[in-house]
């Protein structure tokens, strides 16, 4: 245990020391972190051996995505939806929708022996994109302020409005299994999301009612106030799963309406959450470089690697340039933004969920997950600054 928190450690120090360096050349966080878990780990050194089993991945994964959903709900500016021809609205209400479409036509096409409802878990769980993934092109002032936000908000609110889907297909695979009513597979979506909103509404406006009770009286204390957001997040995720709800739907209402109560101090008191966030963001990436990839290398097949490329190309880039018809973007800019759709941290965590129900080609599934994020990880990281520069330079 104790080799593996060192080599960790070390690592994390290492990069957090160099990090400006590699990010300016062709490589990012998630990727050096999946590198060096898939390096130190059993399938190739084996000085990392990360002894954790399916439980521990799950929570790991849960609480990772909950506290990101939190704060890329709280971070999300909701009058930018509007802003720049309606950007990141089109991506969300037209290109989202299409793409989880497209995800479960090629899906069809490419594993006719999954079931269908299967497929459809499989395109909703692909759909999400990561911003940290993307970092590189949504902090970079060389790109375009209207293409930046859009994707920034796109990022930050996708993985929110694929949970309640994917969860509408999860009840309906229940109900297949067990042949009950459709009407209960109706009532375990509307349990889990109405019972998450609830728990995310309610103690936010109850924690933002004792911040400003604790202000107006002096009692706070700038160093322990910084844990007030991500405290919260977990209190939202934690309470909602124990109540029999969505800890992610409650994580994520929660997000949206500190939003809107804690605008004077919000991005102070968020910026623990997301130095939270971004450290088991660490610890996710190598378990998964470390654990993930080698498994899901047994199980490729030709099938399970087009799909992946398909999910990062067709599958993603056609809806957006659906949705953003009719813009004042050129095709050079629409496809940018549809090529920056990095799937990463969601992804994973949805697909560790799905192992958890009776899925009949679970394997599959994740396989390709693991696949697809493993693609993206590397090719945009890859071309993300290459691009920036030629797009920086066409503009100038």
């Amino acid at each position: 245990m104790y080799q593996n928190l060192a080599l960790l450690a070390a690592f994390l120090l290492t990069y957090s020391i160099f990090a400006g360096r590699f990010e300016s050349r062709l490589l990012n966080g998630p990727l050096m972190f999946m590198l060096a878990g898939l390096i130190l780990g059993p399938a190739f050194l084996g000085i990392l051996q990360p002894r954790i089993d399916k439980d521990g991945l799950r929570i790991l994964a849960e609480l990772t995505l909950a506290i990101v959903l939190f704060s890329d709900a709280a971070n999300a500016d909701l009058k930018v939806l509007r802003a720049h021809e309606g950007l990141p609205l089109r991506l969300l209400m037209i290109g989202l929708p299409l793409t989880m479409l497209s995800g479960w036509l090629v899906g069809i096409w490419l594993f006719p022996q999954v079931p269908p409802l299967e497929l459809a878990i499989l395109a909703t769980l692909l759909a999400p994109t990561d911003a940290a993934l993307g970092k590189a092109v949504v902090s970079n002032p060389k790109v375009p302020a209207p293409v930046r936000e859009g994707l920034n908000v796109e990022s930050g609110l996708n993985d929110g409005i694929c949970v309640p889907v994917l969860l509408m297909f999860l009840a309906l695979l229940v109900e297949e299994q067990t042949q009950s009513p459709l009407s209960l597979a109706v009532e375990l979506v509307i349990e889990e999301l109405g019972i998450g909103a609830i728990s995310g509404v309610a103690l936010t406006l109850i924690a933002w009612l004792l911040q400003r009770y604790a202000a107006k009286h002096h009692w706070q204390a700038p160093m322990w106030s910084q844990l007030t957001l991500p405290g919260l997040a977990i209190l939202c995720f934690a309470t909602a799963q124990t109540l029999g709800g969505s800890g992610f739907i409650g994580a994520f209402v929660g997000g949206l309406l500190a939003s809107f109560l804690f605008t004077e101090q919000k991005h102070h008191l968020l910026e623990a959450s997301e130095e939270f966030a971004s450290l088991l963001s660490v610890i996710t990436w190598v378990v998964f470089g470390a654990i993930v990839i080698p498994w899901a290398w047994n199980n490729l097949t030709l099938n399970i690697c087009l799909y992946a490329v398909l999910s990062l190309t067709v599958i993603r880039i056609v809806p957006v340039l659906i949705s953003l018809t009719g813009t004042g973007f050129d095709f050079e800019t629409r496809l940018f933004i549809g090529w920056f759709g990095p799937r990463g941290l969601a992804s994973i965590v949805f697909a560790v969920m799905i192992l958890d129900y009776p899925l009949e080609t679970s394997r599959t599934l994740v396989s390709v997950a693991a696949c697809t994020v493993l693609l993206s990880v590397l090719l945009h990281g890859l071309s993300a600054n290459p691009w920036v520069s030629r797009l920086a330079g066409r503009i100038h």
